[in-house]
């Protein structure tokens, strides 16, 4: 009797070990990729930030508008979830190397489908949610090197859907906490998410996604944290419009006026300002986001009302 109370004790307490380690985070020692095949692949080379050292935004959470922080609407985060293991692309100091993140292997096209309407005071954004743009290839391969960072087992999926918003928006008494998944549309028919991974930390230094920056989450949405390399084009003027957040302000890429690359200190808490822009055609005064290489990289809040968006799943 006693010895099958030893043996039972024995087996529990190893299965506990085994369901301990199971739960625990991993690191990894692996080392990383060629860098022949990295996201920066399809980064301006002529750009004056250093991509080697761009500061993790990990920690940079909010439950009030703040600079360099994202205001999530989620304040309890999963322990486990996006990428599961690092490598040697996040340092010591703090910061990561974009020119070293390794990317999912692929070169996929798929039958995009995006059109804007606008009739009076309202644009429609119709889409089947697939990127104009070449993704890789998902669910990652074990067989890719990827793999031994991130193993997002979830395929893009194409679904139709409405996005009705107001075209000219206006700047609301007071700004809005982001939710976690789309808070906006790119103009390659990819969603943007805020830039937390499902642990709360930065998604663009810790996920691992392909070469133009984008990965499908478990509902099959292929989308982005940042705004895609592969959408934007050279700084050679202020950067041309790249798509819509879901309060209906635009989102532009890197370059403001002056044709400077933009950094957090020449924005607000919501990642915006306010000058005179190009908005359908028209030289207007208008308050717009802008993309940036730092972290929170689109929207850090809603500067608009996001209560006038409606998402509509046909």
């Amino acid at each position: 009797m006693k010895l099958c109370f030893v043996r039972i004790f024995v087996v529990f307490v190893t299965l506990f070990f085994i369901w301990s380690y199971a739960n625990q985070p991993i690191t990894s020692t692996f080392p990383s990729r060629p860098a022949a095949q990295t996201l920066a692949n399809n980064i301006p080379k002529t750009i004056n930030v250093d991509l080697e050292h761009l500061p993790i935004g990990d920690g940079r959470v909010s439950v009030q508008p703040k600079m360099d922080y994202v205001w999530s609407c989620r304040t309890l985060f999963r322990n486990r979830g996006g990428a599961h293991a690092s490598g040697d692309w996040i340092q010591a100091d703090g910061t990561y190397n974009l020119t070293a993140k390794p990317t999912v292997d692929g070169a996929v096209n798929w039958p995009s489908q995006f059109k804007i309407t606008q009739q009076k005071s309202i644009r429609t954004i119709t889409s089947n949610r697939l990127p104009k743009s070449v993704t890789g290839k998902f669910p990652i391969s074990s067989k890719d090197d990827a793999y031994a960072y991130d193993r997002n087992p979830n395929s893009i999926t194409a679904q139709a859907y409405q996005i009705k918003l107001p075209a000219i928006p206006e700047v609301a008494e007071d700004t809005s906490c982001l939710p976690m998944g789309a808070i906006g549309v790119l103009l390659n028919g990819g969603y943007f998410f805020n830039a937390l991974d499902e642990r709360g930390e930065d998604a663009v230094a810790h996920e691992i996604q392909d070469s133009c920056q984008g990965h499908p989450e478990r509902g099959g949405a292929y989308h982005y944290h940042s705004v895609t390399s592969c959408l934007e084009a050279q700084c050679k003027q202020h950067s041309a419009l790249v798509g819509y957040a879901f309060d209906g302000f635009g989102i532009y890429g890197h370059c403001g006026e002056n044709d400077k690359i933009l950094t957090n200190a020449g924005l607000d808490s919501c990642h915006g300002h306010t000058h005179e822009i190009t908005w359908d055609g028209k030289k207007r005064k208008l308050y717009h986001y802008h993309a940036t290489w730092e972290y929170p990289y689109t929207v850090g809040c809603y500067r608009g009302k996001p209560n006038a968006v409606k998402i509509t799943h046909q």
